[in-house]
């Protein structure tokens, strides 16, 4: 069998920044837990808001900093700040800590995996054939100026009694060079003949080496 390793976790450490930044050894089982329902609660109430990532910051025990990048922040931040300023209370009672919301927009929402993947789930819910979905995004991605893309779905496709799996790629992913720069995301699609499970591999160039670097 194959050994299947995250594009992102792979990177961690070289080319790719962390998405929890605290260390706590003794608190660490609680952090990560905690951590998991606040992604949990914003991916779920904002799934329409395009949530690409949710960066979450501990510079001390009783104080927890959110920083999420969103396609659409007027969402999440609602009229006058009132959804966001709803979002940081119930945050708080979840985490019994003083809780400080940010937004921050992204700017090429066509580049982020996450949101690859978010499309491809939301027109395969709005019962579009998966096939065409994929192409449609696959198309998108390309002319946004990347340099590879692959999108693969699993499940029931197209309410099919066994369920199978379906691949698109187009350019180039090199998941096993390490200074490529590429994003991953996975996002289910809720169907009423079950989940459709999206995955989105985007490859948006190399960074330059360090011999590069220092020439």
């Amino acid at each position: 069998m194959g050994q299947k390793v995250n594009p992102i976790g792979f990177r961690v450490g070289v080319n790719r920044k962390w998405v929890s930044n605290w260390y706590n050894p003794k608190l660490a089982p609680e952090y990560i837990c905690e951590d998991k329902h606040i992604r949990d609660l914003i991916t779920e109430r904002y799934r329409k808001a395009a949530v690409a990532e949710v960066n979450i910051e501990r510079s001390k025990e009783d104080r927890v900093s959110i920083i999420v990048r969103s396609a659409r922040p007027g969402i999440i931040i609602g009229r006058g700040g009132s959804e966001i300023g709803r979002l940081q209370a119930d945050l708080e009672k979840l985490t019994n800590r003083k809780v400080k919301v940010s937004i921050k927009e992204v700017t090429h929402p066509d580049l982020e995996a996450s949101l690859v993947s978010q499309q491809v789930a939301m027109q395969i819910e709005t019962r579009v054939a998966p096939a065409r979905a994929m192409k449609e995004v696959i198309r998108r991605v390309m002319g946004s100026g990347a340099a590879g893309v692959k999108i693969k779905t699993s499940g029931r496709l197209g309410g099919a009694e066994i369920a199978r799996s379906m691949t698109m790629m187009r350019g180039r992913v090199p998941l096993q060079t390490i200074r490529a720069d590429i994003d991953y995301g996975f996002t289910e699609a809720r169907t009423k003949y079950g989940h459709i499970g999206v995955k989105a591999w985007v490859f948006r160039g190399e960074h330059p080496t360090r011999a590069k670097q220092r020439g």
